[in-house]
């Protein structure tokens, strides 16, 4: 009986051994030619956004293949990380310490011509918003002094909801949307990001806030999708408006307004959706596809506990809008919230592909949802089911086209926006590895859920359960290497009643 033991154990080390050996080399030409497995990992331990204030990751190809994403962390913290597709290495800095607990403060990124970084932020409704550059092109080791906005519109409702963008045929001028202080969209321009032309309200809706998202060609065209209002104080619809050479114009490019006529009201834009049709509506994303027009995605309540998506893009000679799928209820436990829907974005760069978020068996799970035929049909498949927690928020980095980060999304619990417990997660082109831990016990792998392979340790009594794999992290906390805010709050700002009725 111990001879047959003692055999047992032999032939099982040595098949692990060469399961092991089988995947090093099965790894190594993957390596070479560029075709390594899609792997989830955890991107940062804690973060979390609103859906407003974008970009939130931007791809940017020069010297280096690197994607920057930026979030709120838990202590309230404004945080950009840099993760090389190359190299596999990602840096995170913090560029403003602890200043207040709310997702809304998370940070809008834009990548100038020159490689450079720059990063707006604001605290929720608050009276001032900040901006950084980066020293360097493709490096976010090392910031200019941090520079306060100057200028708002008039009102008692601060920034928030940040969205830079550049225009090459205007010379990289930048346009700069966020909620004014008369609760509104407004706008600002620069062509060299320090001397700013004079707030101006874009869309006016007196005594409510219209939602806006936003997206650019970086060329020649700014993309607006919107609302009038919040909608738990209106029935709200869904419209459409963009920007061109000096004029708001309708999707089949004739003129809503001249620049110089502004502010238009939200009914003036070109309406895409009525609330009659199936409830109010939030706007979750807009982009444009490649023939420059077009597409929009967004929630609709035909009751508040019942969450729909909907799809809807310009033909080039009108509106396709059609439902996509139910979405469950709101991410938020928060009864002042009913419409948090979990979230729906494009992929920006094929804006056929849609990330959504949505309940399956009780959880919130983030999919993938292609059309080949402009939303006529449908096949979506998983990306993180079944989790062992919910999953929020998915975005897809502006500029990236493979699937490597193509992805990234909150993960954890959200009793509400000023007490988030959410890390972020994302998918990564990332080699299989095998090590081994002791003499004759290496490191092998065991599939984890639908999604990964973890590593896992073999030990006598069988596998011990899936070990986390994450990227190869530098965390930059010197202030010498950042430029630190030299008065950084000791405490995170609390959240006043004014901003909470502000969301």
């Amino acid at each position: 009986m111990a001879t047959r033991a003692r055999r047992f154990v032999v032939l099982t080390t040595a098949a692990v051994l060469l399961l092991a050996g089988l995947l090093i080399r099965a790894a190594a030409p993957k390596a070479r030619t560029g075709m390594l497995p899609l792997r989830e990992r955890q991107f940062t331990s804690g973060g979390a956004w609103s859906w407003f204030g974008d970009p939130r990751a931007v791809y940017y190809e020069g010297k280096y293949h690197r994607t920057y994403t930026g979030w709120v962390a838990p202590d309230g913290s404004i945080q950009v990380a840099s993760y090389d597709h190359d190299s596999g290495r990602q840096v995170i800095v913090t560029l403003k310490a602890r200043l207040q607990v709310d997702d809304h403060d998370n940070p809008s990124i834009l990548v100038r011509h020159d490689g450079r970084l720059m990063v707006f932020w604001s605290t929720h409704a608050g009276p001032t918003m900040w901006y950084r550059r980066s020293l360097r092109p493709e490096d976010i080791t090392a910031w200019e002094p941090e520079h306060t906005f100057p200028t708002n519109t008039p009102g008692a409702e601060g920034y928030t909801y940040p969205n830079p963008m550049q225009l090459s045929a205007e010379g990289n001028r930048i346009y700069l949307f966020w909620r004014g202080g008369n609760f509104n969209p407004s706008l600002s321009t620069s062509d060299d990001g320090d001397t700013w032309s004079a707030a101006r309200t874009v869309i006016d809706n007196p005594g409510q806030r219209p939602y806006v998202k936003y997206a650019s060609n970086g060329r020649d065209t700014i993309a607006m999708a919107f609302t009038e209002s919040h909608p738990r104080n209106l029935q709200t619809s869904i419209y459409y408006a963009a920007y061109r050479a000096g004029a708001l114009r309708r999707a089949d490019g004739s003129v809503i307004s001249m620049m110089a006529n502004l502010p238009i009201a939200p009914t003036q834009g070109q309406k895409v959706y009525d609330h009659t049709t199936n409830g109010k509506a939030w706007v979750h994303d807009v982009a444009l596809d490649q023939a420059g027009n077009p597409v929009i995605v967004y929630a609709t309540f035909p009751t508040d506990s019942d969450h729909r998506y909907r799809y809807a893009r310009w033909d080039g000679t009108r509106w396709i809008d059609r439902e996509l799928v139910r979405a469950g209820r709101s991410m938020s436990v928060d009864p002042a919230e009913p419409n948090y829907s979990g979230g729906i974005t494009l992929d920006h760069e094929n804006p056929s592909i849609v990330y959504l978020s949505r309940q399956v068996n009780g959880l919130f799970e983030v999919q993938a949802w292609t059309t080949p035929d402009g939303g006529a049909t449908w096949s979506s498949r998983p990306l993180t089911s079944p989790s062992a927690g919910n999953n929020y928020r998915p975005i897809s980095p502006r500029g990236q086209r493979g699937d490597s980060m193509n992805v990234v999304w909150m993960h954890g619990t959200y009793p509400s926006y000023t007490s988030f417990h959410t890390g972020l997660r994302t998918q990564v082109r990332a080699p299989d590895t095998a090590r081994a831990w002791a003499p004759r016990r290496p490191d092998v792998l065991a599939k984890g859920g639908q999604t990964a392979l973890l590593p896992q340790e073999h030990l006598s009594g069988g596998w011990s359960g899936p070990v986390s794999l994450d990227f190869k992290t530098t965390t930059v906390v010197s202030t010498a290497k950042v430029m630190a805010d030299p008065n950084p709050r000791s405490t995170p700002i609390p959240v006043s009643g004014q901003a909470r009725a502000a969301d």
